[in-house]
């Protein structure tokens, strides 16, 4: 059977005795339907205090990683040991699942339900981000037509439209066309929703209050004589805080074998933070005793994101990380064609293993974290390469849990949980890659160098000159928009590439998220549809049922 088929042949219990699991009032829980329900967190008085467990991988490839299906056997397993486990992951987005990567609800029976639900409209949290955020560029070009009082100039409008689609025709275009009534022709563009910073602040916030200051200090664009204008000079943050109200409230799903999940947020990794909401997984530790959580794409992105930006701003400490990988992505890395994976090659095996790694040694090295191996395993898989795999991580001290959550659940993760679990007894205290304080160029470069392997950064002119002015506005963080599937800004270069220099050609500041994206060679915060997306293979029956969603 396929995803889709598993998920529909498990009853799903009915979303209020997930909400029982969890001993939350009756009047905390607000469904949406039989199986999703909105959480009013004002009505939890849960004071538990949980363990964070935080899921990595490597950088992705065609083969497949399998890094949410890992986080939700995880659960399942914890569970299964009759520990206090729940999940606390992000919302997908339609672009992926209509375009290439596909649906981020798990696989096989290791996913979280209703999985059509969740991988489409949802509770409608991506539509009341995608309104707010176009909403604030109504009120900006609303503003230059109705006279202008600010000073804003339409040539430095530095907002962008959005939308949850991958459209690659919004990128950039003009508006305002069609005479005057219609607006300042001005040059616009959209992003997709996800890497909007709407979408960040929503993710950063931690409470409506806060998500109202975050709003306020959004940065729209500049006038004529270069003063920054804010969404707070338009006065459109109360407005754009209501669309987002009930949207803040965390999402309760549940996995096919009844943990409870908070799917809440979803910024992609490669162009955004890559991490659920703060709000959520701070909930999620005052209800259970063991939080799994996963960020997006490969370490170099999301774990080093959710470590560098989410924890630091949130004060969240994870007791343990585990990096996802399969001997298939190794030998992906390894330079052998998807066609040919199934074949054994411990060379190959040997040339992508140091992609594992690095990731692993970043996690020990750099933030000083707790490591397992969770290596996803296929039925081509030979006991000479697990070996080779086993051995290489034994040298870095980190043990290799082999996991068949797809096919077995929450059985198939038991080993995994256990590992996991004696990890976080073990003592650590989280470092980061660069110093708060540090200048944002040097920020950049400390990424570059201590967690991508790069010898330096390059930039591109009149980027230094940007950062320099940023630096006198606040300490940032910084989020590096780059290609998932390499170290490096060429998503061509796999494996663990040394001594490169790493391209910044643009910087953007994100006032209301906090922090400064430093956008990376070509990587662009809107994203295409491949020359054959997903979406052809989506259809609806006469009686309501979808095929083809996976």
């Amino acid at each position: 059977m396929n995803d889709l088929e598993i998920a529909r042949s498990v009853q799903l219990q009915p979303i209020a005795r997930i909400a029982e699991k969890l001993h939350l009032p009756e009047e905390a829980v607000e469904p949406y339907g039989k199986y999703k329900a909105k959480i009013d967190l004002t009505k939890v008085d849960a004071a538990k205090q949980g363990k964070l467990i935080l899921v990595t991988a490597i950088n992705p490839t065609p083969a497949g990683e399998g890094k949410t299906t890992v986080s939700i056997g995880l659960a399942d397993g914890m569970r299964r040991l009759g520990k206090d486990a729940m999940l606390a992951l992000r919302e997908p987005s339609l672009g992926p699942v209509f375009g290439v990567k596909g649906g981020a609800a798990g696989g096989g029976y290791a996913q979280v339900g209703p999985m059509e639900d969740i991988n489409l409209h949802f509770t409608g949290d991506l539509h009341a981000i995608t309104a707010a955020n176009n909403l604030l560029a109504a009120m900006v070009d609303n503003h230059i037509q109705q006279g202008n009082a600010l000073g804003l100039d339409p040539r430095r409008v530095t907002w962008r439209r959005c939308m949850d689609m991958n459209d690659r025709q919004l990128r950039d275009i003009l508006s305002g066309l069609g005479g005057k009534s219609n607006g300042m022709p001005r040059p616009d563009g959209f992003d997709i929703t996800a890497a909007s910073e709407v979408m960040a602040v929503f993710c950063l916030a931690d409470g409506i209050a806060d998500l109202k200051k975050r709003l306020g200090r959004m940065l729209v664009g500049y006038t004529f004589d270069g003063k920054p204008v804010t969404a707070s000079d338009l006065k459109a943050e109360g407005a754009m805080a209501a669309l987002l109200k009930e949207a803040l409230k965390p999402n309760l799903v549940q996995t096919l074998e009844g943990t409870p999940a908070l799917v809440h947020g979803g910024p992609f990794a490669n162009i955004a933070h890559g991490c659920n909401s703060v709000i959520a997984t701070k909930a999620a530790l005052r209800m259970a005793e063991y939080v799994v959580t996963e960020a997006g794409f490969g370490a170099d992105l999301g774990a080093e994101k959710f470590l560098d930006i989410k924890c630091r701003m949130a004060g969240l400490q994870p007791s343990a990380c585990v990096v996802v990988a399969t001997v298939r992505a190794l030998k992906c890395h390894g330079g052998v064609p998807k066609a040919e994976l199934g074949q054994e090659d411990l060379e190959a095996l040997e040339k992508g293993l140091p992609n594992l790694l690095r990731h692993v040694k970043n996690m020990q090295e750099v933030y000083h974290l707790p490591v397992v191996a969770a290596l996803n395993r296929f039925s081509s898989d030979t006991d000479a390469e697990l070996a080779l795999v086993e051995k290489a991580l034994k040298d870095l001290g980190v043990n290799v849990c082999l996991c068949n959550v797809w096919a077995q659940g929450g059985e198939g993760g038991m080993a995994l949980a256990e590992e996991v679990l004696r990890l976080c007894e073990q003592p650590s205290e989280l470092s980061f890659s660069y110093p708060l304080d540090a200048p944002l160029e040097e920020k950049i470069r400390l990424i570059a160098t201590r967690v991508y392997g790069a010898k330096g950064v390059t930039f591109a002119p009149g980027v230094k000159t940007q950062l320099r002015r940023w630096d006198k506005q606040g300490q940032f963080p910084v989020c590096v928009a780059k290609t998932q599937y390499s170290f490096t800004d060429d998503p061509k270069k796999l494996g663990a590439p040394e001594g490169f220099q790493l391209q910044i050609r643009q910087a953007r500041l994100s006032a209301g998220a906090g922090f400064v994206v430093a956008f990376a060679g070509e990587i662009i915060a809107m994203p295409g549809l491949p020359k054959v997306p997903a979406a052809e293979g989506i259809d609806v029956d006469e009686n309501g049922e979808i095929t083809g969603l996976f």
